[in-house]
């Protein structure tokens, strides 16, 4: 059984790994943090955030400093789909967004008798903006 955790995220509660939705990637144990078994971009914030005033001139130029603040990417190690981003120390380990208690997570879902996949639709490639309980949305 096969639950779909984020966008780009599945939980596999037989072999308990977290999986790639898009390349069924197997990204390491889900009793774990998936950050570890994921590609890591290390990112200078200003790469994203240019300044907006000249650096030359101006000590402070709204664009983070790279000695408070870096961007981790997060990315599948087989297909390259970027999984998570996210704002941090430099240094800092990788944040534990999501911690599961897989038992439970197994008891609940047979206890449902559902096949997760069926259930939690929304993942890769699918329109966000577009339908969503039969309903279209409207801007």
């Amino acid at each position: 059984m096969r639950i779909p955790m984020t966008e780009y995220l599945v939980i596999d509660l037989e072999t308990e790994l977290w999986l790639c939705r898009v390349c069924q990637h197997e990204i390491g144990n889900a009793r774990g943090n998936y950050k570890e078994g994921t590609l890591v971009y290390d990112r200078d914030p200003r790469e994203i955030h240019q300044p907006i005033i000249d650096p030359d001139r101006y000590e402070f130029t709204f664009s983070p400093d790279p000695d408070y603040c870096r961007i981790l990417e997060y990315y599948c190690p087989g297909c390259g789909t970027q999984i998570e981003t996210e704002y941090i120390p430099p240094g800092h380990p990788p944040t534990v967004d999501m911690e599961w208690d897989i038992d439970a997570l197994r008891a609940q879902w047979l206890e449902r008798g559902t096949d997760p996949e069926q259930v939690i639709t929304y993942g890769p490639g699918q329109d966000a903006e577009g339908e969503f309980e039969g309903r279209r949305h409207t801007h």
